[in-house]
């Protein structure tokens, strides 16, 4: 079968690899999307935890089930489904296991024309999604989900920052967060986005590369409820400016690194809730989606490449370029 392949750092080829089998308890989904994660661009980058290769990368994917294993109820066969990429989280719902790992590394993801994967990751697709918007939900749903439900506890009264608005983790929070009732503001390093991200339901924006941006956020729409992040960095203090007491400020990344120093006063003066957070449970992942079904929400795609693009896909990663989801489209 067809897969993309990284055979060393940087290293990207669309090659002929082995078909994968259904091993106990395991079921071959023939896949017909699959959606890119900053994950896999870093995988590549050699800037990953674990790196193996050659890997299939790839953690989000839609298909069909074309055969099952030993122990697997067959009625899987035919159906239409997604899959959880959030494998063996563990007993706790406070935090995952030493067994948790995510698709797509170490184990072969779905960058790929099948994938075979524990049945227990299995979920019917969503009726009101697309192939293609089904692949691209997974892994920044689960995320969103439990970034500002599970960790930040958002409530329909709650007003919300989120920050680097035009990723599919930020999205996904955005539209959940709307469809809950809650009053939500963003903040990007492009007017289009902003102006994209109040289509969605942002009562409005900041250009966080012009100085002065928290305090006119502050002064325009705060103090924020919940402010959620994925930069980190020295940015950081200003969310702790943006917060309102009693406020929770939760993180599922820090692609700008550790913050130089950090105001511990408005922390603990303040009663903030600084909270980290990484994909979710199986309970998390259950709840997301009937979240995404009752209020019908439908990822942003916002590129679609053929499996044979997979290049270009990952370089629309690398520049930023991206409002929405990255999906490679796979051939039946």
């Amino acid at each position: 079968m067809r897969a993309v392949r990284l055979t060393a750092i940087q290293s990207l080829e669309v090659a002929e690899v082995r078909e994968p089998s259904a091993g106990p308890g395991e079921a071959v989904v023939s896949l017909r999307a699959a959606a890119l994660n900053h994950r896999d661009v870093w995988i590549k980058a050699g800037q990953y935890a674990g790196l193996k290769f050659p890997c299939v990368p790839g953690s989000d994917g839609a298909g069909v089930v074309t055969s099952v294993g030993p122990e697997v109820d067959r009625s899987w066969l035919g159906r239409e489904v997604i899959i959880n990429p959030s494998f063996g989280w563990g007993s706790s719902e406070r935090t995952q296991g030493a067994g948790f790992s995510i698709l797509g590394l170490p184990r072969d993801g779905t960058f790929a024309e099948r994938v075979a994967v524990p049945a227990v990751q299995l979920t019917a697709r969503p009726p009101h999604l697309s192939w293609t918007e089904a692949a691209a939900l997974p892994l920044g749903g689960l995320t969103a989900w439990r970034t500002l439900m599970t960790r930040a506890r958002m409530e329909p009264v709650d007003k919300v920052l989120l920050s680097g608005i035009g990723g599919g983790v930020a999205l996904f929070a955005l539209q959940f967060a709307v469809a809950s009732g809650a009053a939500v503001w963003v903040t990007s390093g492009s007017p289009e986005k902003i102006e994209r991200a109040g289509s969605l339901g942002a009562r409005g924006g900041f250009l966080y590369t012009q100085s002065g941006w928290a305090a006119e956020a502050l002064k325009a729409a705060g103090p924020f409820d919940v402010i959620i992040d994925s930069a980190g960095g020295d940015g950081l203090n200003d969310l702790l400016d943006l917060a309102a007491p009693g406020g929770r400020i939760a993180f599922f990344g820090a692609t700008r690194g550790n913050p130089s120093s950090v105001a511990l006063r408005k922390i603990f003066w303040r009663q903030l809730s600084l909270l980290g957070s990484s994909m979710g449970s199986p309970a998390d992942w259950s709840a997301m989606i009937a979240f995404a079904c009752a209020h019908a929400i439908k990822p942003v795609v916002g590129a679609l490449f053929p499996l044979s693009r997979a290049a270009e896909a990952f370089q629309l990663m690398e520049r930023g370029g991206q409002f929405g989801k990255i999906v490679l489209e796979i051939s039946r």
